[in-house]
């Protein structure tokens, strides 16, 4: 099971669930309400995601909807990180762009927990414990219970917090089925750090830099930077294979 702190995807390829717990690890300050439509109805001030014209019901697939409120969690989540780039880059964001790619998101993670249900795939409490422990630890919270004591401060009560995380281990467990557990090869991991030492020497040289760790030093982020890539891969496939044969509708 992948251990990396994850957030719902904006490319299809990039596979996830867990909105309101990436709200509680900092991605975004506070949920929206769907239910007041008032202040998504107003001109957004600059910097800030347009959420003006969202149906209540963003997409349907094979019959199941995908929800106004979970569309703009996920799209809040994504807008912000998208914002951080365009402040670096001097480029805004294309927020039409963006919610296109966030509702697909959001379909491609529909349609995997579809299959993951259709192969009778679930979720232990000893795996969502396991699955809770890590997010608790990674989001620097002292313990579970504090983890969820902050996820309920954000509105994301205990019970949907499990479910979401039983929906993630669900995913973690159809993708390693779908693509294997083979370990990325040497050559692999050579490749990827070839790639960083290349971002190294391209980087802007400063005072006090230091030096690139070697590939041993590296190999543990290497694999887990592999195993990733691999993960969203097979995922892609995946959701390409599904989407063939499913019934979608994105009404934005």
């Amino acid at each position: 099971m992948s251990t990396a702190m994850k957030t719902v995807a904006a490319a299809v390829a990039a596979v996830l669930v867990l909105t309101g717990i990436a709200a509680a690890s900092g991605a975004f300050n506070g949920i929206f309400d769907g239910g007041d439509d008032t202040s998504a109805e107003e001109a957004p001030a600059e910097g800030e995601p347009d959420l003006r014209g969202i149906p209540d019901v963003v997409a349907v697939v094979n019959d199941e909807e995908i929800s106004k409120d979970d569309f703009v969690m996920a799209y809040e989540n994504q807008f912000q990180q998208q914002q951080m780039q365009a402040q670096m880059s001097g480029e805004p964001v294309d927020q039409d762009a963006l919610k296109q790619q966030t509702a697909e998101g959001l379909v491609g993670n529909t349609l995997l927990l579809q299959e993951a249900e259709r192969r009778d795939i679930d979720a232990s409490d000893k795996v969502v414990d396991d699955l809770l422990a890590d997010y608790a630890e990674q989001s620097g919270a002292e313990s579970p219970e504090a983890y969820l004591e902050t996820l309920e401060q954000q509105g994301l009560e205990e019970d949907e917090a499990r479910s979401q995380l039983a929906d993630q281990a669900r995913l973690d467990e159809l993708l390693a089925e779908e693509g294997g557990d083979d370990k990325p090869s040497e050559e692999e991991l050579k490749a990827l750090y070839d790639q960083v030492v290349a971002q190294q020497e391209q980087a802007p040289q400063g005072e006090g830099e230091q030096e690139t760790p070697s590939f041993e030093e590296m190999r543990p982020q290497l694999e887990e930077q592999a195993a990733s890539q691999k993960e969203g891969e097979v995922a892609q496939a995946l959701i390409e294979k599904l989407r063939e044969e499913a019934d979608v509708e994105i009404r934005l």
